[in-house]
C-alpha cells in the first residue's frame, strides 16, 4: 500500500529540506522523489507556490557554463516549516491512534 503525500505535507518536505540549506533544484527534487515517490512534475509547482507565498527565494550560480537554480527557504518558509511539524506531530497521533489501536480520541 501506497500513502501519496500532497499539498501542504509536501510543502512541508520541501521546506524540511531547505532548512538544513540551500539547494540546487534538481538536487532537492531528487531527494524528496527518493524519499517519497513523487514525480519531479509535481514537485516543482510546489516549489513555484512556495515562491508566491513568500516562503522560498530562488537564485542562479553558474555551473559548467550553465545556470543552475538554488533555492532558499526565508524567514517566512521558517514560519511554515515550524507550523507544518506542529501540524503534522498532532496528526500523526491522531492516526497512530487509529491505525495502533483501532480507536483514537474519544
Amino acid at each position: 500500500m501506497t500513502i501519496q503525500v500532497t499539498g501542504n505535507l509536501l510543502e512541508g518536505c520541501v521546506l524540511a529540506v531547505l532548512s538544513t540549506g540551500d539547494e540546487y533544484g534538481y538536487s532537492l527534487t531528487q531527494r524528496v522523489k527518493n524519499e517519497l515517490g513523487v514525480s519531479e512534475s509535481t514537485l516543482y509547482p510546489v516549489m513555484r507556490r512556495l515562491q508566491t507565498d513568500d516562503c522560498l527565494t530562488a537564485y542562479d550560480m553558474p555551473f559548467n557554463g550553465r545556470n543552475r537554480r538554488y533555492y532558499r527557504i526565508t524567514e517566512r518558509g521558517h514560519t511554515q516549516h515550524a507550523a507544518c511539524k506542529q501540524a503534522w506531530t498532532h496528526f500523526k497521533g491522531r492516526i497512530d491512534g487509529i491505525i495502533f489501536s483501532g480507536g483514537g480520541t474519544q
